[in-house]
C-alpha cells in the first residue's frame, strides 16, 4: 500500500463516509419502484441492491478517471482541499435525505470539489470544458432521454399487456421489474462507486502517494465498493418513499419500463465516462412512466421540489466546500474544526430525522408528501383556522367536520324540518 500520512488517511476515511451516504441516499434509484409495486419486500430489495452495487464497482474505472484527473487540475491542490470538498458533499447529502429529496450525490461531490478548488487556487483549477461536456450536459440530457424512453416503453408495455391475461401480465412484469432493478443497482455501483474511487485516487495523487494519471489501486476499488454497498443495505427509506409513492403511483408495467430505461442510460454513460447523476436519470424514468400510462399522473409539486434541489446542489455544496477550505487553510486547528463541524452537523440532522422516522416497517403507511421537516415546521407555525375546529384535537377533527344538510322534500306531507346528517 502507498505511504499514507495521517491527514491523507482522514481524507480517505471521509471519502468512504461520503460513499456510504451515497449508498443510502441513492438506494431509492434502484429499488423505490420495486418496493412500491410490491415486487420485492423492502429488506430483500435493499439486500439485493447492495450486493449488485458491490459487483458493479469492479466493472469499470472510466468515471473514476474523469474525477481523478478531469474535473480539476491536480497541480497546486492540497489534500485539505479534497477534505473540504467531501465535507460539502456529505452535508448536502444528509440535508436532502432529511427532507426526503432525491438530489444528486454526484453533483454534491462535484460542487464541493469545484468550490473547494476555486477557493484554494482560483478558477484556473477547474477544467471548464470537462465540467460542461461530462457533467452539465449529461445532467440536462440524461433525465430527458430516460424519461422519453420510459414513457414510450410504458405505452408499449400496456399495449402488449392488453392482448394478454391481466393477472399473468402483471406477474410477468413484476418478475421483469426485479431483473431491471438488479440492472439499475449494477449500473449504480458501476457509476457512483467510481466517484469515490476517483476522489480517493485524486487525494493519493495530491498527497504524493500515487503518480499522476494512475488508475485506482485495487484496495481503493474494494473499499469504495464495500462502503456504497453497506450504505445501500441500510436503505434510504425517506427517499425511497418519495420516489416510490410521492412522485407518481406506479404499476408493475411502469416500474419495469422506468427501471429498464434508467439502467440502459446509466450503463451507456458509464462506458463513455459521463459522470451523470443516477438520481436524476431514475427520477426522469419514473416521471416518464407516470406520463406514459393512460390516466397516470405526476405529482408536480413533488417534482418541482426535486428540480429546485437539483439546481441548488452544485452551488450549495460548492459554497460549503469553499467555506470548509477557507477554514482548513488556517492550519491544523482549522482542519480539526472542519471535522468537528461535519460531525456536529451530521448529528443534528440525524436527531431531526428521529422526529418523523421512516423505516422499512412503515414506508407503505406514510402518506405521499408527508415526509419532510420543512413541511412539518410550516404546519406547526401556521395559524389555525377560525371557528370551532381550531381548538379540536386530531382525533376530534373528523367528528367536527360533519355538517347537516336539509333533505329534499319527498312530497306535500314531508316534514319541513327533516334533515340528513353527512
Amino acid at each position: 500500500m502507498e505511504h499514507i500520512t495521517l491527514l491523507l488517511g482522514i481524507v480517505i476515511v471521509t471519502a468512504l463516509v461520503f460513499d456510504f451516504t451515497n449508498g443510502f441516499h441513492d438506494t431509492a434509484n434502484a429499488m423505490a419502484t420495486t418496493i412500491s409495486t410490491g415486487a420485492l419486500r423492502p429488506k430483500v430489495a435493499v439486500a439485493m441492491s447492495a450486493t449488485l452495487n458491490l459487483v458493479g464497482a469492479f466493472l469499470s474505472v472510466e468515471v473514476a478517471k474523469t474525477i481523478s484527473g478531469g474535473i480539476i487540475n491536480e497541480q497546486g491542490i492540497r489534500v485539505e482541499v479534497i477534505f473540504a470538498a467531501l465535507v460539502g458533499a456529505i452535508l448536502w447529502n444528509l440535508l436532502t435525505w432529511l427532507l426526503g429529496l432525491p438530489s444528486s450525490s454526484s453533483h454534491a461531490l462535484f460542487g464541493g470539489l469545484i468550490g473547494a478548488a476555486v477557493a484554494s487556487v482560483g478558477w484556473s483549477a477547474v477544467n471548464g470544458s470537462t465540467v460542461v461536456t461530462k457533467v452539465l450536459i449529461p445532467a440536462v440530457a440524461a433525465p430527458i432521454v430516460a424519461g422519453l424512453a420510459s414513457m414510450l416503453a410504458t405505452r408499449l408495455s400496456y399495449r402488449i399487456a392488453s392482448h394478454t391475461d391481466e393477472k399473468a401480465a402483471s406477474k410477468g412484469y413484476r418478475a421483469g421489474q426485479i431483473a431491471s432493478a438488479g440492472l439499475v443497482s449494477l449500473a449504480h455501483g458501476t457509476n457512483d462507486a467510481q466517484k469515490t474511487m476517483g476522489i480517493i485516487t485524486l487525494a493519493l495523487v495530491t498527497g504524493g502517494a500515487l503518480a499522476p494519471g494512475s488508475n485506482p489501486p485495487t484496495w481503493v476499488i474494494v473499499s469504495a465498493g464495500l462502503a456504497i454497498a453497506l450504505g445501500t443495505y441500510l436503505g434510504g427509506w425517506r427517499i425511497i418513499h418519495t420516489l416510490g409513492k410521492g412522485l407518481t403511483d406506479l404499476q408493475p408495467q411502469q416500474g419495469f419500463a422506468a427501471q429498464t430505461s434508467a439502467a440502459a442510460t446509466i450503463l451507456a454513460s458509464s462506458h463513455i465516462g459521463f459522470s451523470l447523476s443516477t438520481t436524476q436519470v431514475c427520477s426522469g424514468g419514473i416521471m416518464g412512466a407516470g406520463l406514459g400510462r393512460k390516466g397516470g399522473v405526476v405529482r408536480w409539486s413533488t417534482a418541482t421540489r426535486m428540480f429546485i434541489a437539483w439546481g441548488l446542489t452544485l452551488p450549495a455544496a460548492g459554497l460549503v466546500g469553499a467555506g470548509a477550505e477557507l477554514l482548513t487553510r488556517q492550519g491544523t486547528w482549522g482542519t480539526v474544526a472542519t471535522g468537528v463541524l461535519l460531525v456536529a452537523g451530521a448529528g443534528v440532522i440525524w436527531a431531526l430525522s428521529r422526529r418523523q422516522p421512516i423505516t422499512h416497517d412503515n414506508i407503505h403507511e406514510v402518506e405521499p408528501g408527508s415526509v419532510g421537516v420543512v413541511t412539518a415546521t410550516i404546519a406547526a407555525v401556521t395559524p389555525a383556522p377560525m371557528g370551532p375546529i381550531a381548538t379540536a384535537t386530531p382525533a376530534d377533527a373528523t367528528a367536527d367536520l360533519k355538517t347537516t344538510i336539509p333533505a329534499p322534500e319527498a312530497g306535500p306531507s314531508a316534514e319541513p324540518n327533516r334533515a340528513a346528517t353527512v
